[in-house]
């Protein structure tokens, strides 16, 4: 996954330190340094090379937009402040978005995500099929221009639906994004995950009851194993079997 290196601009240290909050919980953003005044970014954009700026408009000494303005080289730009007037200057000087004080992590993320997009279209990065970003706890899948945090525990299986994976869950709604099963596979660990179907993973710690190659979750979730497949989960019921 492509990293953005960034830089949070805001004369209000908490509305400064919630903005660095929320770069560090997005996978592709890295967060190079963060300012409570203009100025004082320039040193670092003169010695680093930093892909995006998030830059409050309305701060003493020298505003967001007249700082913008003063650079010869812009990286990507987001605007954040509470006054919508400045919605149009921010524009004027290609803004990637404009976010309005108080605005959420859901509101944030999806700023970020048309930032990478800009940036892979002004790079020529190829795209691919990893809409996430994973360790050994948790995914972060993006969804309907959100990033959603989904821990591997929570899974109970996973659905191929063409071009797209659906996520289902314990006692919460199912996630779709735009994703191979395949690359999703790669990720997850194979001792915990399986590929039973050519439409389905299961967390077999989640397996609770098998019938004639049938894991069934519930009344309504039935989920066959494919013959491809038998074999395999045929293995882990046999190590798995007491009695």
């Amino acid at each position: 996954m492509n990293k953005l290196k960034c830089i949070a601009i805001d004369d209000e240290p908490l509305a400064l330190k919630q903005l660095a909050a929320y770069i560090n919980d997005v996978p592709f953003l890295e967060l190079a340094g963060q300012f409570t005044s203009a100025v004082k970014a320039y040193d670092l954009l003169d010695e680093e090379t930093i892909d995006l700026m998030f830059v409050d408009v309305n701060m003493p000494d020298l505003n967001g937009l007249d700082f913008v303005k003063t650079l010869s080289q812009k990286p990507l730009l987001i605007f954040t402040t509470a006054y919508s007037e400045y919605a149009v200057e921010g524009f004027k000087v290609n803004a990637i978005d404009y976010l309005l004080k108080p605005f959420s992590f859901a509101e944030f993320s999806g700023a970020a995500q048309k930032a990478l997009t800009q940036f892979e279209l002004l790079n020529g990065v190829k795209k691919n099929d990893e809409q996430f970003d994973s360790n050994d706890d948790y995914l972060f899948i993006k969804s309907e221009y959100k990033l959603i945090r989904i821990n591997l525990d929570d899974i109970q299986f996973i659905e191929g639906m063409r071009e797209y994976v659906r996520i289902h869950q314990v006692d919460q709604k199912p996630v779709m994004t735009l994703m191979s099963m395949k690359a999703l596979e790669e990720k997850l660990s194979p001792a915990k995950f399986m590929r039973i179907h050519r439409s389905y993973i299961v967390n077999l710690e989640r397996v609770r009851i098998v019938e004639r190659y049938r894991i069934i979750f519930d009344d309504k979730t039935i989920i066959p194993v494919s013959d491809n497949y038998k074999e395999k989960f045929q293995e882990f019921l046999d190590q798995s079997f007491m009695g």
